[in-house]
């Protein structure tokens, strides 16, 4: 593998997606990534419907480029497997529950005996100790218990969740951040990443409005900010259109652009305090204007002005985008059966290739690891 990160042996000891995204990261900026499986392998393996050729459509999109051993952790043959990997590695990526972290010897404690360089990553619901530790935790869970999902969804409404799993991947990013500060310190050690800290993080000025003002945070109509007016979904004549109108400057083109130069100056509208004093007649006065041009029209017009706007995309849409073409977010990794299609990296380094390879087979590479006899 090729990359910043080339040369740099990682474990990955996982399941499902925080852990195994995490790792994929840092395997797409050349790190070899080795995932220790149990021998029935991650239950990613078997969670989507869709297969192309041996892979598993599910776990293809969060294990490339990786290497696959099959180890007993909870037999003494596994643990010397274990413990024998590890030497020669610079870090180990874990996101099984915290009884099971302890129980396996997943810690920097145990394997800074074996590797004192070792920097070991904890990913677990609300951290590796503490009272919440025992307590299951999966994305659905998370959101729900840090506010995310009560201010998500139109008012009077059940609370939602997102559409995709926001804590998870946000989980994995913050996993492979803490591990490589921790390698360019060039020391081994204990990073410990709650999921439950994660989107508390994320929350930052919507934390900020309750934690210093007492401000409790609350929905509005189709997405709409709490400060920031018009920022929001409308309904147009064909699709749904997305505005985010901050500044007083694109205020007055967007006004010019509607025909309705007037509210430019009208103290009503002229500022954004003003704009959110007078949210609902705004709101409703937009809304009756964009109502008569399609979606993909208006977003034409006002990006050409600098506005920030742009029409609601069903997946598919986005997926056929030309920016996605352009930017190389999806990549065709073969297989004997057909081209595995996938999201690239996000990251661009100047002068690094990506390359990526297939997802490992369950086991496919312990004889090469660890040879004929392992746990």
């Amino acid at each position: 593998m090729s990359g910043p990160l080339a040369g740099i042996r990682i474990l990955e000891i996982g399941h499902m997606l925080a852990g195994p995204y995490c790792g994929q990261l840092l395997a797409d900026l050349g790190a070899d990534i080795v995932k220790i499986e149990p021998e029935e392998g991650d239950i990613a393996r078997q969670v989507s419907p869709r297969v192309i050729g041996p892979h598993n459509e599910y776990f293809a999109s969060l294990n490339r480029s990786k290497r696959s051993v099959v180890i007993d952790l909870a037999s003494a043959a596994g643990q010397r497997s274990l413990h024998s990997l590890a030497a020669g590695a610079r870090g180990l990526i874990t996101n099984l529950r915290p009884s099971a972290i302890h129980k396996l010897g997943l810690t920097y404690d145990v394997l800074q005996h074996v590797n004192p360089a070792l920097v070991c990553v904890a990913l677990t619901g609300y951290g590796l100790n503490g009272s919440y530790a025992s307590r299951p935790a999966y994305d659905y869970v998370i959101q729900a218990m840090t506010g995310v999902m009560e201010m998500t969804g139109e008012p009077n409404a059940p609370p939602t969740k997102t559409g995709y799993s926001a804590v998870d991947n946000s989980a994995g990013i913050m996993a492979a951040f803490g591990l490589v500060a921790q390698l360019l310190g060039g020391t081994g050690g204990q990073v410990d990443i709650a999921m439950y800290d994660v989107m508390l993080s994320q929350l930052n000025y919507v934390a900020a409005a309750s934690l210093n003002g007492g401000a409790k945070a609350q929905r509005y109509p189709r997405s709409g900010h709490p400060y920031v007016v018009p920022a929001q979904v409308f309904e147009t004549k064909s699709g749904w259109l997305v505005l985010f109108i901050s500044h007083d400057q694109f205020w007055r083109s967007f006004c010019t652009e509607l025909g309705r130069q007037e509210w430019a100056d009208d103290p009503r509208f002229a500022t954004m305090a003003a704009r959110r004093d007078n949210r609902g007649e705004l709101i409703a006065a937009v809304g009756d204007i964009l109502m008569q041009k399609p979606a993909i029209e208006w977003a034409e017009r006002l990006v050409a002005l600098g506005v920030v706007a742009a029409a609601v995309a069903s997946l598919e849409e986005a997926l056929a985008c030309d920016l996605v073409a352009e930017r190389d977010m999806i990549v065709e990794i073969p297989t004997a059966e057909r081209p595995l299609r996938v999201i690239g990296n996000p990251i661009k380094i100047s002068g690094n290739r990506e390359t990526y390879k297939a997802p490992p087979l369950l086991g496919e590479h312990t004889d090469a690891l660890l040879g004929k006899t392992n746990g």
